[in-house]
């Protein structure tokens, strides 16, 4: 463990069994790096090989496992052969969007008629309610299915049924131990479910729904008879890989699987609107989870948080490029507005944070926080205070917040525990993050009851961060064929972090500022190899300022290894995470 750390982290070092190290490398013909990442993250010695090529043959449960999905999918077989006018209710997030394309291109294959409803953030609020169900039937919809979304949608499906419509929910947030009066919920955190699939986000879980429909349309024939291609499956799974690494699920088992299968058909570009989107970005490279994280899903997510909350369903199906491009150009523009306002909204919740950071957990609010943004925010704080992070939008009387937590602290089932004692008026979500809404006077109840709930739970918030480091390596190491090797492990993401480093004595040569905000570092090691490194957002922290201001001192780096793709050229650089005054 490493202590000097210049922005106050404790470098932690994998450990492993050098004996299993040996032993991965001997039955799987496989670098000794690679063997050690996979002792590092516990992989059984029996599972490396599904590990290293996730197939989905190998991890597809049978989808009528889960709850409803028999009745679910007679259901909508019934709508289908009768013809009926098929409404899909979508969340407003980059999980929502992609679920709701999933079941739209799946019914339109079919030649099923479908529409999308995906509610405005602002103005309809999270979920089904009394409202937009009266706007769907209004435009003739027989069955409505909810999907991202529903749970605890009580009031809306009851009002649905009320009006003889059918509601089939396909969801993956947390539910209280009553359902709604729907035909149909298919969902892995419903509170009676058995499966071991809570892992899935709800573009998961629409998958498995589609497939156990294809199998029951297949026996039927149905297919045939009707003089109708029978949809792969697989092409489907660029969307579903979407949904699974933006919503940060854990990429384990079933999600890895997706994730690892859906970039290869990410990469055949087939999709015009993450084609052009991508293009727009100038991704000319191969799309990974880095780009769908990072830059592609923060665009999409654009259009629900600030703009229009369908553009992201829409350029997930458009077969118009003038369409495609156009939706991709707003999105880029929206996605620049929402940084903007982010960052204005941060500075204030980092100030009103430090006045809270006696206590275990942050919530802290704002009559003029934009309502779209403040996830993010409570992402930001969570991350900068290590506590979970509540943040809060006033409107007049009504309260609208966001929540994210740490590890240990399930913040869905506070949430839902908080709904039942009646402090909030609505909420839901899972164990990283959450939305509630209520009225502004029940905002200090809501403040101690959720710090009592903390309390209770035995997890611990800390202002000390940890940097879990694999190992030290050379900077000979940042070469294309090391890459490959590490490489190996990916899709990274949520359950299987980024392999990070630690290379040792280096010495800043020079240094410069990228776009005001981003730090580039040329570098020498003691041995007298070149090294060049980059830190993302820290012209204005202490990793910045040591990098700009060396003043000849030895430096050891963390991070990790990225593949620059430029001009038909490639090169291995190395992202820093950190830096500690070197230890010799």
């Amino acid at each position: 463990m490493i202590h000097q750390s210049v922005s106050g982290k404790n470098w932690i070092l994998g450990k492993y069994d050098e004996n299993i190290v040996k032993k991965i490398t001997q039955d799987f013909g496989i670098s000794e790096i690679v063997s050690r990442l996979l002792a590092i993250r516990k992989i059984p010695i029996d599972q490396c090989e599904a590990f290293l090529n996730p197939k989905i043959k190998n991890t597809m449960p049978n989808p009528f496992e889960l709850k409803s999905m028999e009745d679910g999918t007679n259901l909508l077989i019934k709508h289908i052969k009768e013809k009926n006018k098929i409404c899909i209710f979508g969340d407003y997030d980059v999980d929502g969007a992609s679920s709701s394309a999933i079941l739209s291109k799946y019914l339109t294959l079919l030649k099923s008629d479908n529409f999308i409803f995906i509610p405005d953030r602002l103005k309809d609020g999270y979920g089904p309610t009394k409202a937009t169900i009266a706007n769907i039937i209004e435009q003739g919809a027989k069955l409505i299915i909810a999907v991202d979304c529903g749970t605890t949608s009580f009031e809306a499906i009851e009002f649905a049924k009320q009006h003889n419509r059918d509601v089939i929910v396909i969801d993956h947030h947390q539910s209280v131990e009553k359902l709604p009066p729907a035909d149909a919920i298919i969902n892995p955190n419903r509170f009676d479910e058995n499966s071991d699939l809570k892992f899935l986000c709800a573009a998961g879980v629409s998958f498995l729904f589609i497939s156990a429909l294809s199998n029951k349309l297949r026996k039927e024939n149905f297919f045939i008879n009707n003089d109708i291609v029978e949809p792969d499956l697989l092409s489907f799974l660029d969307l579903v890989t979407f949904g699974t690494v933006c919503d940060v699920v854990p990429l384990f088992g079933l999600n890895r699987s997706f994730v690892f299968q859906g970039l290869k058909v990410i990469a055949n570009r087939n999709n015009l609107g993450i084609k052009t989107l991508a293009d727009l970005t100038n991704l000319n490279s191969k799309i990974d989870t880095y780009h769908i994280g990072y830059i592609l899903g923060p665009k999409i997510n654009a259009g629900g948080r600030i703009g229009k909350s369908d553009y992201g369903v829409n350029l997930f199906l458009t077969q118009d490029p003038e369409q495609a491009f156009k939706i991709s150009s707003e999105l880029s523009k929206l996605n620049e507005k929402r940084k903007t306002i982010e960052n204005l909204i941060l500075e204030e919740a980092t100030v009103a944070a430090k006045l809270k950071d006696n206590l275990p957990i942050i919530v802290i609010q704002s009559q003029k926080w934009h309502e779209g943004i403040i996830g993010i925010i409570a992402s930001r704080i969570k991350e900068h205070f290590n506590k979970p992070a509540f943040i809060i939008n006033i409107q007049g009387d009504e309260a609208k917040g966001s929540a994210r937590s740490i590890a240990g602290f399930d913040i869905g089932a506070a949430i839902i525990k908080i709904k039942q004692k009646g402090i909030i008026a609505k909420g839901g979500g899972h164990k990283m993050a959450a939305g509630f809404s209520m009225k502004k006077d029940k905002i200090d109840d809501f403040e101690n009851e959720i710090i009592k709930i903390f309390n209770q739970s035995g997890c611990q918030s800390s202002k000390e961060k940890d940097l879990y480091i694999d190992t030290v390596i050379s900077a000979s190491a940042l070469n294309e064929d090391f890459f490959d090797q590490i490489n190996q492990l990916a899709p990274f993401g949520s359950g299987n972090r980024e392999p990070k480093f630690i290379i040792k004595n280096i010495q800043v040569t020079k240094s410069m500022l990228l776009k005001n905000l981003h730090v580039k570092a040329f570098c020498k090691t003691e041995n007298n190899q070149n090294l060049n490194v980059i830190s993302f957002n820290s012209s204005e922290n202490t990793i910045g300022t040591y990098l700009l201001n060396p003043k000849n001192k030895m430096f050891d780096f963390a991070g990790r290894l990225s593949l620059n793709e430029w001009n038909g050229k490639k090169e291995v650089q190395f992202i820093l995470d950190d830096l500690a005054l070197a230890t010799n």
